[in-house]
């Protein structure tokens, strides 16, 4: 299995906990992923994401002026984005426990 496959569920998590740490426009989104370890996620991948989390009211999104072009859109998450990380964050948990005692108990680890 590729491992865009496996990120895509968890795709929108990473990013909800990204913005949670500060307002962020989505190159910089880019590249902290990046910084993550997730280099190999383009931009193209990233917006239509950060669309639908808009239109789900998850992040709000507010234009400001940029010193190196046109008006950014900032993301911050919204009251439902947090809440929504907590679920991520506690499915992930109990997802990952799970998937390490599987791998753990076939000599994997």
């Amino acid at each position: 299995m590729a491992s865009t496959q496996m990120l895509k569920g968890i795709l929108e998590g990473c990013l909800l906990a990204i913005i949670k740490e500060g307002e962020v426009y989505g190159y910089e989104l880019a590249e902290k992923l990046g910084g993550y370890g997730f280099d190999s996620l383009s931009e193209g991948t990233i917006y239509p994401l950060l669309i639908r989390m808009q239109k789900e009211k998850l992040v709000i999104t507010t234009l400001k002026k940029s010193t190196a072009g046109p008006s950014r859109k900032y993301y911050s998450l919204s009251e439902k984005g947090e809440s929504e990380l907590e679920v991520f964050i506690d499915r992930w948990n109990k997802l990952s426990s799970n998937v390490n005692k599987i791998v753990k108990n076939n000599g994997g680890m």
